[in-house]
């Protein structure tokens, strides 16, 4: 390994024949290995974002069970997503991101089960998929947050994906809000604020999926 700046106050001072301390080894495989490989599929999540934003503006032009699907297919790969970011975690002493692997498993799983039971009676369909989205959007947004915290130790920019985490969990509460106001609410009739959730979570995983990429381009 080359001779490494001193002026560089993120890097231990290491000899040409010696091995990287604890800290920089964290620091490089963790910060790179995050940048380098995960960037891809974190823009991925922010694209599919903005893509449910879009199909949410117009889904007074869907059925319930239409954009049923569609909000299956975004939790779905969505949870992809997070299973690919959580598992190619750089295998460094703080082992791999559970929050974000435990994140991505939840979402599969709602994805399924919008599928699954679309032979429910039409009130009861209707309620059990607002239910869904409040216990994905609950669930998601507080492993986000988590994830976010094991983020913070390896590099800046954490602060965007807790804020997609608090996004998820502010439309999960306030979905729960009104289905207490009106039990007959569908998600045709929310979807305006799923759309608003949507785009401000597709914005944010998008901007912290380029800072990732421009880090690991410099690093290179």
């Amino acid at each position: 390994m080359s001779d490494i700046p001193s002026s560089d106050p993120l890097r231990p001072k290491t000899g040409p024949d010696d091995k990287p301390p604890y800290g920089e080894s964290f620091f490089v495989g963790g910060f790179l290995g995050l940048s380098g490989h995960n960037w891809s599929w974190i823009a991925v999540r922010g694209v599919f974002a903005l893509l449910l934003g879009i199909a949410a503006l117009f889904a007074p032009g869907f059925t319930l069970f239409a954009f049923a699907l569609v909000f299956a297919a975004f939790s779905f790969v969505d949870g992809i997503a997070m299973l690919i970011t959580g598992f190619r975690r750089p295998n460094t002493h703080s082992g791999r991101w559970w929050a974000l692997i435990l994140s991505g498993l939840a979402g599969v799983a709602v994805g399924v089960l919008f599928i699954v039971w679309p032979l429910a009676t039409t009130f009861a369909y209707a309620l059990l998929t607002v239910m869904l989205i409040i216990g994905w959007a609950l669930l998601t947004g507080v492993l986000e947050i988590a994830a976010s915290m094991q983020l913070r130790k390896e590099v800046k920019g954490e602060w965007l994906m807790a804020l997609s985490g608090v996004f998820s969990v502010l439309l999960g509460l306030a979905l729960l809000w009104l289905v207490f106001a009106n039990p007959a609410i569908t998600i045709l009739s929310v979807a305006w604020l799923i759309a608003l959730y949507a785009f401000m979570s597709g914005i944010t995983l998008l901007v912290l999926a380029f800072k990732l990429r421009k880090h690991a381009n410099s690093n290179q």
